[in-house]
């Protein structure tokens, strides 16, 4: 009788496992497209883009409020080539994954560097746009350093921007330093100036601006210490979407349209395109 009751479940396992894989063998390409936010965004008619509208230049509000810059016109790029509205979401740096992952936008665009931790949460596309870590100093309490080394000291203090590259990397190269962390890019220059803290860690397009307008009471390291690669986050094993953005990016590196919005946002930093 226990022999019987065994066999039957066994077999009844069986049919459920052979159910369930024939269900999922029935999956078509054209059913993946459906659920794609590739297919949602058509089906919509907008493409709703998440950044936090703080970032020279890549995002940031003219005169009017309205959000323009680097990042913006790229998004624009990607509506028309859709052939849909365009929607800009200004989010709070730390809430952008969140709402990506909450179905709130579609996806992000906001000078975010791809690495292996947040491809956990996201999945990335081809960088678009590449940068590095650099320093900027407070000329009041670190004038005499000359090196990032100097910095590795006790005594000194690093701010940060919570939640950036410059967070994540400063604990691990600069263990010995005070790590001081701030909601904002600006709060992290006004302590650099005011000299309350000896360095700000961000990228190199920031820190030569912030430089270029503090001229006397900062310094700045300008070489870059890390490779930072921007790269478009969509929500996680969306590859349909994933593909249509990478031949996207190399369609417009191929025939003009990125050179063109290169100089006109990096020129003046940079020089003619790289």
């Amino acid at each position: 009788m226990k022999r019987k009751v065994i066999a039957l479940i066994v077999v009844g396992f069986c049919f459920v496992l052979h159910s369930s894989l024939s269900g999922a063998a029935t999956v078509t390409p054209y059913e993946i497209f459906q659920g794609s936010t590739l297919n949602k965004i058509i089906q919509r008619g907008k493409l709703i883009v998440g950044m936090e509208v703080e970032y020279w230049p890549f995002e940031y509000a003219d005169t009017k409020g309205n959000p323009v810059g680097f990042d913006v016109d790229i998004a624009r790029l990607i509506a028309k080539e859709l052939g849909v509205k365009l929607e800009i979401k200004d989010i709070e740096w730390t809430g952008l994954i969140p709402s990506l992952q909450s179905g709130k936008v579609d996806m992000i665009i906001s000078g975010m560097t791809r690495t292996l931790e947040r491809s956990k949460a996201v999945t990335f596309t081809d960088p678009y746009f590449e940068t590095g870590l650099c320093v900027l100093l407070s000329a009041k309490k670190a004038g005499d350093v000359r090196d990032l080394d100097q910095l590795n000291q006790p005594g000194r203090i690093i701010a940060v921007r919570t939640g950036t590259t410059g967070d994540f990397i400063a604990t691990k190269k600069f263990p010995k330093a005070e790590v001081r962390r701030y909601k904002d890019e600006t709060a992290c220059v006004r302590e650099v100036v005011s000299g309350r803290v000896d360095a700000f860690i961000y990228d190199q397009i920031s820190i030569a601006k912030h430089h270029k307008q503090n001229p006397e009471t900062t310094k700045a390291i300008l070489k870059p210490f890390t490779k930072e690669p921007f790269a478009i986050a969509i929500r996680k094993g969306d590859f349909d979407f994933l593909n249509w953005l990478n031949l996207f990016l190399e369609t417009i590196k191929s025939d003009g349209r990125y050179n063109e919005l290169y100089e006109k946002y990096f020129r003046d930093l940079f020089g003619p395109t790289r």
